[in-house]
């Protein structure tokens, strides 16, 4: 387990360095509100754990450069779904990673901005990545789509909306899952799938990665909704009992805790399997996927 934490704290560092080197190189001319705003997005401490992904899948598939830039990206676009799912209008949070979050630190308008600003910067990073790891022009942007379909109507941005729209009624198990698998699962599928689309991975070996992030993704929103109800603000970062406030169907309303933790880690051992039956599942990948789990914030 101390291995465990200390390969974890260097993917992190990695991640982290290459976030600063881009906000270094890419946002010197961006001054005032919005500027600052996505550097304190970006270069706040967060688990990293889409990017750690990608890596762990990067290397499970035989990459051996360093692809911390393109889990950087990654990282851009998480970030800037963090900053927009915190606004007022969406699920009004004033607390992320422990410190008010964006739109209290800057305002409104500057957070909304921010948040936009970020797409395009997600795309500028992940270019530079797919070139950075040698991959040709149609490689580099094959990953840029498959990020952008993350981030957009068919993922985060379809998922929020219909988690929107589900708010204040009962929703069934199946309406649920659609919603988390586009909001939450979409992103953590992309990072597994372009970890292995960097490192040249067979066609089944991405459909394998892609399978084993879809599932981590899904079982990480019902640990998440599960912590929503026992877990405190101070130990998540952020206001327990928002679902509630809002009035959101969650897994644990659906199954009880118990019931959602057993679905959570059912999703967990079929996506292992998936790339146990590969030859890809490596005690990294295993270990991140029990992580999404057993977590406490």
């Amino acid at each position: 387990m101390i291995e465990a934490r200390s390969s974890f704290a260097q993917a992190q560092g990695a991640i982290d360095a290459a976030l600063a080197r881009f906000a270094d190189r890419h946002l010197a001319f961006l001054r005032g509100a919005v500027g600052d705003a996505i550097r304190y997005s970006l270069l706040g401490q967060g688990k990293r754990l889409r990017g750690i992904m990608l890596l762990a899948a990067y290397e499970a598939a035989g990459g051996s450069g360093d692809a911390s830039e393109l889990a950087a990206a990654v990282e851009i676009v998480h970030a800037y779904s963090l900053v927009h799912d915190d606004l007022p209008c969406m699920d009004d949070d004033d607390v992320r990673r422990g410190r008010p979050t964006v739109h209290i630190a800057f305002g409104v308008g500057a957070a909304t901005l921010a948040g936009l600003a970020m797409v395009p910067l997600a795309v500028r990073c992940a270019t530079d990545a797919a070139h950075t790891l040698g991959l040709d022009d149609a490689d580099a942007a094959e990953i840029v789509a498959e990020l952008m379909r993350a981030s957009g109507a068919g993922g985060m941005i379809g998922g929020q909306l219909l988690d929107l729209e589900g708010e204040g009624r009962p929703l069934a198990l199946p309406d649920l899952e659609r919603i988390h698998r586009a909001k939450t699962g979409a992103l953590i599928m992309a990072a597994t799938t372009l970890g292995g689309r960097a490192a040249a991975a067979s066609e089944s070996r991405r459909r394998a990665l892609a399978h084993y992030g879809a599932t981590v993704g899904l079982a990480f929103q019902i640990a998440d909704d599960v912590l929503d109800v026992t877990a405190t603000s101070d130990q998540l970062g952020k206001t327990a009992g928002r679902d509630l406030a809002l009035r959101k169907s969650t897994y644990p309303a659906l199954l009880g805790v118990d019931g959602a933790r057993q679905r959570a880690d059912a999703l967990i051992d079929d996506g292992c399997r998936a790339l146990a039956e590969v030859d890809l599942l490596t005690p990294t990948l295993e270990r991140i996927a029990r992580f999404s789990v057993e977590r406490t914030s």
